[in-house]
C-alpha cells in the first residue's frame, strides 16, 4: 500500500478499470466495486441462446481507431496482442445506397503519409462529382489550416453547409461520421468535438485513421485482461456489489453495500452520469456538477444480430449504409469467424425507436437484401437496445472535470474527457487522469 491510501473504484467499466489498473501498478490499494455481474459496462459480453446453440455476442458492435493510442497502450500492458484481437484495415468506407444500388467507396491510400493518403483518398473516391470531391478536399484544407480548431461551437450540419457541403456529400460522408463518431444526429451534434475526432484521426501517423474492428468479444479483449492485471498486482474486484450509501467521514469516505460499510481515503466514481446523481445526492459539495449532469441527454445505439445460413458473406467485412434505418453492416463471419452473421448498427435516435424488435429486425433484414440481392431470409435475430447508450454530445455541453469540490471524490467516464464523444479512449483517459491526480503527477 503506498502512503496508506486506499481506493475504491466504484464502476467497473472501461473507465473504472483503466483506473484501477493504473493505479495498482503504481503501487496503490484499490477496490473495483461493480453493482452487476460482469465487468465492462458498455463493452461487455451477453449469451445468446437459439435452440440448442449458445453464442457469445458483443452487447454492440465497435469500432476502434488508430488514434486511440492510450486504449492501445493499455491493452499491450495487460498482455493483449493487438494483432490476435483487431482486424486493423486502412480507413475505407463503402456505402451502400439501397433506393439507388449505387455506391460511394472512399479508401485512404495506404502508399502515402498523412495527411496525403487521406487528400489522394478524396480525390478518387466513387460517388461524388468532381465538385462534390473538390468540395471536401477544400474543407479538409481549411481543417488543416486552422488545425482543425474553431471559435465557439455549433451543429455540425450548419457548420458542413456553411462551407458548401452538398446535400449529397453530408449524407454519404460526414454524417456516417459523425453518427459512428458521436452517435448524436448531424443537426444536433458537437462541431467542436467532431473536429477532434478528425484531428486525431487524419494527422499524425497515417495509421490513426485505421479502423480496428474487434475479432473477439470486448470483454475478452478489454474487460478481462485487465481485471487479471489488477488482481495481480494486488487489487481487489468486487461483483454484484452496488453501493448502497456513500458518506464522507472526517477525511475518509463510507461506502455500504449489502456487505456491510468499508473506509477508504479516495474513491473514484467510475458509473453513468445517468446514474450518478442517485449515488452523490449526500454531497453537498458537488451540486453544481450534478445540477450540469441533470440536464444531459442521451442517445441510443441498436445492434440488430442477423443469421444467416453458414455459406452466407458480404462483399467486405464493413459496409454502410444509406437511406435505410440500419447505418453499419458487419460480416462477423470474416471478422471473427461466427459464419453466416451479420451485425447491423442503428446509431441515435430515429423512428427504429418506435418499432418493435421483430418488426425492426424484419426491416433491416429487408434493407439488406435491397443492398445485397444474394442474402436470403435469416435463420434468427437478436436486437440489443441501448437505450441510453452514450451522452448526447451537442455544442457547447457542460462536462465536469475529474478533480471535484469534493476533497479526495473524482469524477471517471467518457462524459468527463471533454476533448471527446463517448468512446472508450475517452474513458479509458478518464480512468488514467484520474489515477495521476491521485498521484499527484502533473498532466
Amino acid at each position: 500500500m503506498t502512503n496508506g491510501i486506499q481506493v475504491a473504484v466504484i464502476g467497473g467499466g472501461c473507465a473504472g478499470l483503466s483506473a484501477a489498473a493504473n493505479l495498482a501498478e503504481r503501487g496503490y490499494a484499490v477496490t473495483v466495486f461493480e453493482a452487476s455481474s460482469q465487468l465492462g459496462g458498455r463493452a461487455r459480453t451477453i449469451v445468446v441462446e437459439n435452440k440448442d446453440l449458445m453464442q457469445l455476442l458483443d452487447n454492440g458492435q465497435h469500432i476502434l481507431l488508430g488514434a486511440y493510442t492510450e486504449t492501445l497502450a493499455l491493452l499491450k500492458k495487460v498482455g493483449v496482442d493487438e494483432n490476435q484481437v483487431f482486424l486493423r484495415q486502412p480507413l475505407q468506407i463503402n456505402m451502400q445506397s439501397a433506393a439507388e444500388k449505387s455506391v460511394f467507396s472512399l479508401k485512404s491510400a495506404s502508399f502515402l503519409p498523412a495527411p496525403l493518403n487521406m487528400l489522394w483518398g478524396f480525390l478518387c473516391c466513387r460517388g461524388l462529382s468532381l465538385s462534390e470531391r473538390i468540395a471536401a478536399l477544400k474543407l479538409m484544407r481549411y481543417l488543416k489550416n486552422t488545425q482543425y480548431e474553431m471559435i465557439g461551437d455549433r451543429p455540425l450540419e450548419q457548420f458542413l453547409i456553411s462551407h458548401q457541403q452538398t446535400v449529397r456529400l453530408i449524407e454519404l460522408l460526414w454524417e456516417p461520421l459523425c453518427l459512428a463518431a458521436l452517435n448524436t444526429p448531424i443537426d444536433k451534434a458537437s462541431t467542436r468535438i467532431f473536429l477532434n475526432v478528425l484531428r486525431d484521426s487524419f494527422t499524425g501517423s497515417k495509421t490513426n485513421s485505421d479502423f480496428l474492428l474487434p475479432r473477439l468479444d470486448l470483454s475478452q479483449i478489454i474487460s478481462q485482461p485487465l481485471a487479471r492485471f489488477i488482481q495481480k498486482k494486488g487489487g481487489v474486484i468486487k461483483l454484484n456489489q452496488r453501493i448502497r450509501h456513500l458518506q464522507v467521514e472526517d477525511n475518509s469516505f463510507s461506502l455500504e453495500t449489502r456487505d456491510g460499510k468499508s473506509t477508504f481515503s479516495h474513491v473514484i466514481v467510475a458509473i453513468s452520469p445517468a446514474r450518478i446523481d442517485q449515488l452523490l445526492a449526500s454531497l453537498p459539495k458537488l451540486e453544481r456538477t450534478l445540477e450540469a449532469i441533470q440536464t444531459y441527454q442521451y442517445q441510443p445505439i441498436y445492434t440488430i444480430y442477423l443469421q444467416y445460413p453458414a455459406e452466407i458473406q458480404l462483399p467486405t467485412v464493413m459496409s454502410g449504409l444509406s437511406n435505410t434505418i440500419g447505418q453499419w453492416a458487419f460480416d462477423r463471419g470474416q471478422l471473427c469467424g461466427q459464419k453466416g452473421l451479420i451485425a447491423v448498427i442503428v446509431s441515435a435516435e430515429g423512428k427504429h425507436q418506435k418499432m418493435k424488435h421483430d418488426a425492426l429486425a424484419l426491416n433491416v433484414a429487408k434493407e439488406l437484401n435491397r443492398a445485397f440481392p444474394h442474402l436470403p431470409k435469416p435463420l434468427w435475430h437478436k436486437v440489443i437496445a441501448e437505450k441510453r447508450a452514450t451522452f448526447a454530445c451537442t455544442p457547447n455541453l457542460a462536462r465536469p472535470s475529474n478533480k471535484t469540490a469534493q476533497p479526495q471524490l473524482f469524477l471517471a467516464g467518457d462524459y468527463t474527457h471533454a476533448d471527446y464523444p463517448a468512446t472508450i479512449e475517452g474513458a479509458i483517459r478518464s480512468g488514467i487522469a484520474c489515477a495521476d491526480l491521485i498521484a499527484k503527477v502533473k498532466q
